[in-house]
């Protein structure tokens, strides 16, 4: 740290023990100045001969016939007077980074102008700023921070736009200048290095003055990096780091994505701020960042317009984020444990990037403008639009295990993302094989629009073994499972698809995923959704059971057990079906009975119905029965 003397006389300034100071001198003190409760006993002469503002306030106590002045209010109180006062006498006054703030706006104060006399106090502090301090760089951050308590006189006379200045000018210089020591990560560099200095050890990073600035207040802060931003010298990833250290400076929890107990007032400021500041350029700063800075917003209740910006730049690398880091906790008094829907509008976003479109204006033969819209391709890799369709599965499966979360919710988000292709399903069958387990509640329509999203034929082995087997999963889905199961085991020995019966064969085939708009022939879409009995699923099992035992003598077989095996799931479908048509028809007439047999022809019709169900029934129910039973050790 740099440091003035001025003056040469030893310091003769005495105290008496009671807020009393003078100067041990064989002349008596002609004058007495009161500072804030402190009384000084000093002469005129070595006073009035610098100080303009003694002058004019002694010239009008001379005609009251008293020597007593108050000067209270004077910047730095009692010990800046002294300095100043000392300064006068001649006496030896050492100036700094920590006390020339203070000395210079009492100095103003008193008027210490070269007008008054040649070198005066005031050109001496500047002086000595502008040529020591200012080329400083911590003594220009310590001579900053000791500007805040003597605002505004500090900002009136430059200083606090001197000191910013200079910190963003060194800020600025080429690394390969910098001869100053630097704080940055030197514990760290200590370690790397055996314990060697990490100055001499290494050269400079970019960075190197981040965590000096951390020490500023955050209006101060935002004027340096605003400041070093308009030099237009550094890349946008140094002011992002920058800022990231001082998020986690300043801000309790933030690295851990919590906002700790303290003055949210001040913490709103700091985020708000942050995020303002955030560099233009894209991938400056991380999403992890993003996103931390997006959880302290919702914490602190900050506006809107910041969450748009915040969301407008995580969904531009949305790829780079961990499911973790999407995690956002939902603002007191909602429903649900996460905000699905700020994490909904995020790959929204990113979603958008993918559809850009160019207006062009031509001119056509009349004057008139013609506005034509065309499609541009899209700007995203096929390998960022997978990174995130998995994120988002990853996400999903997380969320579904909220049993407040709303089914529409979670398909809602699921379907922003279905346009991109993926290899596999497997982890989006598992989140909503999660959200099933999770809300068993849920209506047949919801369940309907959330098995949609998932493609059968996309499953891996493991995952079809699962699925055939899950009770939750409506009988269609379980079907499609099965069949394409086989049709792989089929395409992998070199055999033909296997041959199922009538209708249903086409059915799957052409609904290669659970969302296709045809209908069923011969199963009408109730019994579709149903849900398989546990005596269904028994069956249904031992079949699965009996592909594993035939796959071992021979590829034919196995596809003969995979036919049996929809065979008799078709059946039990059907039996569904059919028992369920009975029941209801002999409700409705049941129902007419009671009415007093109105209604003659509807019985009727309703009764032929029921003797055609009967008869298919009649062959139906044989396959019901499994004619083998395999078990498995």
């Amino acid at each position: 740290m740099k440091f003035m003397k001025i003056g040469s006389k030893p310091d003769s300034f005495k105290t008496d023990g009671n807020n009393v100071r003078y100067v041990e001198n064989e002349l008596a003190s002609d004058i007495s100045v009161n500072v804030e409760g402190s009384t000084f006993c000093l002469h005129k002469f070595p006073l009035l001969s610098k100080c303009a503002c003694l002058q004019k306030l002694l010239s009008s106590m001379d005609k009251n016939n008293t020597d007593d002045i108050d000067i209270s209010g004077i910047p730095g109180g009692p010990t800046a007077f002294e300095t100043c006062a000392k300064f006068c006498y001649g006496m030896t006054v050492t100036l700094s980074a920590y006390n020339v703030v203070a000395t210079r706006c009492a100095a103003e104060y008193l008027g210490m102008h070269e007008t008054v006399e040649k070198g005066n106090l005031i050109y001496k502090i500047d002086v000595f700023l502008s040529s020591s301090l200012f080329r400083s760089w911590k003594d220009s951050i310590i001579v900053l921070q000791t500007t805040k308590p003597f605002l505004p006189l500090s900002e009136d006379l430059k200083l606090v736009s001197l000191c910013i200045d200079a910190i963003a000018t060194k800020a600025c210089v080429d690394v390969s200048h910098v001869e100053w020591s630097y704080t940055y990560n030197k514990k760290k560099l200590a370690e790397e290095n055996n314990g060697a200095d990490p100055i001499k050890a290494r050269d400079v990073p970019h960075d190197w003055w981040v965590e000096d600035l951390c020490e500023l207040e955050i209006d101060y802060y935002k004027r340096v990096i605003m400041n070093i931003k308009t030099k237009c010298i550094i890349g946008g990833e140094v002011i992002g780091e920058a800022l990231k250290a001082y998020g986690y400076r300043r801000l309790s929890g933030f690295n851990k994505g919590v906002m700790e107990q303290g003055d949210l007032l001040k913490h709103k400021t700091v985020i708000e701020t942050l995020v303002w500041l955030l560099p233009t350029e894209k991938n400056s700063v991380s999403c992890g960042f993003l996103l931390k800075l997006l959880k302290a917003v919702t914490m602190v209740n900050s506006g809107e317009v910041v969450k748009e910006q915040l969301v407008r730049r995580i969904g531009q690398q949305l790829e780079e984020a961990s499911m973790a880091e999407l995690l956002i906790k939902s603002h007191q008094g909602s429903e649900t444990l996460y905000d699905v829907d700020l994490v909904q509008k995020i790959v929204m976003e990113f979603m958008r990037r993918d559809q850009n479109s160019e207006i062009e204006i031509q001119d056509d033969d009349d004057g008139f403008e013609v506005h034509e819209v065309r499609k541009l391709p899209g700007i995203l890799s096929e390998a960022s639009k997978l990174m995130v369709a998995k994120l988002i599965d990853s996400y999903l499966t997380e969320i579904a295990k909220d049993p407040n979360l709303p089914a529409s919710k979670f398909i809602d988000l699921a379907e922003i993302v279905t346009s991109i292709p993926r290899p596999a399903h497997d982890a989006l069958y598992r989140a909503i094989d999660m959200f099933l387990k999770e809300h068993p509640g849920i209506t047949k329509g919801e369940k309907k629009r959330m098995c949609k999203l998932m493609d059968c034929r996309k499953l891996s082995v493991e995952a079809c073994m699962h699925a055939v087997q899950n009770d939750r999963l409506p009988l269609r889905v379980v079907v499609q499972v099965l069949f394409f199961e086989q049709v792989r085991a089929a395409a992998s020995s070199g055999s033909s698809t296997p041959d199922l019966p009538r209708g249903m064969g086409r059915e799957l085939r052409s609904c290669g995923t659970y969302g296709s708009s045809r209908s069923v022939p011969t199963v009408m879409e109730d019994e579709w959704e149903a849900v398989a009995t546990e005596e269904e699923m028994r069956a249904l099992k031992s079949e699965i059971a009996a592909l594993k035992l035939q796959e071992e003598s021979g590829r034919k077989s196995m596809d003969r057990a995979g036919v049996t095996a929809i065979s008799k799931m078709r059946s039990l479908i059907m039996s569904k079906k059919i028992f369920g048509k009975k029941s209801q028809l002999q409700s409705k007439e049941r129902g007419e009975k009671n009415n007093g047999g109105g209604g003659g022809s509807d019985s009727s019709e309703s009764l032929g119905s029921m003797n055609a169900a009967e008869e298919t029934a009649k062959t139906a129910t044989p396959s019901r029965n499994l004619t083998r039973r395999v078990s498995v050790s």
